[in-house]
């Protein structure tokens, strides 16, 4: 069912956008004290990244199983059964999906709204002509700007006051943070972190991310200007305190609100980080990206649910032991989809029994050990199913007798393990 397929997916990205969340919030401070604002704001690209790689297709391969905790966490989103045909119409899942969709619509429905809004209030803006690299516009009312609006093509907004408001140092540290938002993509940055709050939306740790993304941005855009005009940080703090915007943050731009915190955008001014932390900034943060799309990678099914590519191949091993002793017996093979594998044996107290056994693909990322068991203590032929992830041990047990209420341990234990290609 598809319904099931996309909260595996679902859950695989609140899994990921977790574990990143948490790895930005606990490094993002000593990173800005260290390295600097600007380290410390790409720590964000951490987020969007752990939920692509979660998604990505795993190579069939022969790897180790994951830890059973890892397991089941990962795969806790798809281990439900399919429910049957019959009952699709009160199937929960799909109630889950659609609420689910739903919400993500909300809240694209809801920056598009509040960007739409800020759009028609500049209508009546006006260009500004100076050496700036973007298009300038002088908004028709003082609480608009500045600001840098758009993703793909951005402007500039600065208050239909600004001449006056600022004296000319101002207006240039003005306009340099803008640029250096502009030159940043700072505004594809924020259309970025509006997606990840779509897809996240029931997540609490989305909407404080969300601030303290906005926050750290201004943060490292201040960074970079006081890299470019360092002597002048009493001007540009005294431009903050002119700037105290009544406009609310907006979804794709950067523009200058009181839900930043003002008196720590102005402490931070103070720091200045060596161009060598600067570098082994740039270091440390691809280290700490590269180092968590692995452990997201590892972390995830080994392959896609549902309708994945099936692989060539599937390993399955045997190991059989009788009343409840230690293994006596191993066997291993190698089979194609649809392949059966014969194994038979007897023991002391034990008849001669027979069986095959198969493997097939199931949810969840799961494998399934299909066997037909007749022989040995059975009174008639059993079908057991056992299902893991790759890798991962099951047990089969069968063929304990009965005689009233006193049970005679004459068993067959198998434990079997398949195995992605061979």
């Amino acid at each position: 069912m598809i319904s099931s397929e996309w909260i595996s997916r679902l859950w695989l990205l609140q899994l990921a956008f977790t574990m990143a969340v948490l790895a930005v919030l606990l490094l993002r401070r000593p990173c800005r004290r260290w390295l600097g604002a600007e380290r410390s704001f790409q720590l964000w690209m951490l987020p969007p990244l752990a939920m692509l790689v979660s998604q990505l297709p795993h190579a069939i391969t022969h790897t180790a199983a994951p830890p059973t905790l890892v397991h089941i966490v990962a795969t806790a989103g798809g281990a439900f059964p399919a429910m049957p045909q019959a009952t699709m119409s009160s199937d929960w899942r799909t109630a889950v999906v659609a609420a689910w969709l739903a919400g993500m619509v909300a809240v694209g429905l809801l920056g598009w709204f509040v960007q739409s809004r800020y759009w028609h209030r500049l209508r009546n803006a006006t260009p500004a002509s100076g050496p700036s690299r973007w298009p300038v516009l002088f908004a028709a009312e003082p609480e608009l700007g500045p600001a840098l609006v758009g993703a793909w093509r951005p402007r500039i907004i600065l208050p239909a006051d600004f001449k006056t408001r600022y004296d000319e140092c101002e207006q240039a540290l003005i306009l340099a943070h803008e640029e250096a938002h502009a030159r940043r993509r700072d505004g594809l940055w924020s259309l970025c972190a509006v997606v990840v709050v779509a897809v996240c939306w029931p997540h609490t740790l989305a909407w404080l991310g969300w601030r303290l993304f906005r926050l750290d941005q201004e943060l490292a855009c201040d960074a970079a200007v006081m890299r470019d005009h360092h002597g002048l940080r009493r001007r540009y703090a005294q431009a903050m305190l002119k700037t105290l915007s009544a406009a609310s943050a907006l979804p794709v731009g950067c523009a200058w609100s009181p839900r930043h915190p003002l008196t720590e955008r102005i402490a931070m001014l103070k720091e200045k980080p060596s161009l060598t932390r600067h570098r082994i900034g740039g270091y440390v943060v691809a280290f700490c990206a590269s180092t968590l799309a692995g452990m997201v990678y590892a972390a995830t099914p080994a392959v896609p649910e549902g309708k994945g590519v099936a692989p060539n191949h599937y390993g399955l091993s045997i190991d059989v032991a009788y009343n409840g002793g230690a293994p006596e017996t191993h066997f291993a093979q190698c089979l194609k989809p649809g392949q059966y594998v014969t194994v038979n044996g007897s023991a002391t107290g034990v008849a001669a029994w027979n069986g095959r056994f198969t493997v097939v693909p199931a949810e969840g990322g799961q494998l399934e050990v299909q066997g037909d068991l007749s022989g040995g203590t059975l009174e008639e032929p059993v079908h057991p199913k056992v299902r893991g992830q790759p890798g991962q041990t099951a047990t089969i047990e069968v063929g304990e007798v009965h005689h009233g209420d006193v049970k005679s341990n004459h068993s067959i234990r198998l434990d079997v393990t398949a195995r992605l290609g061979c």
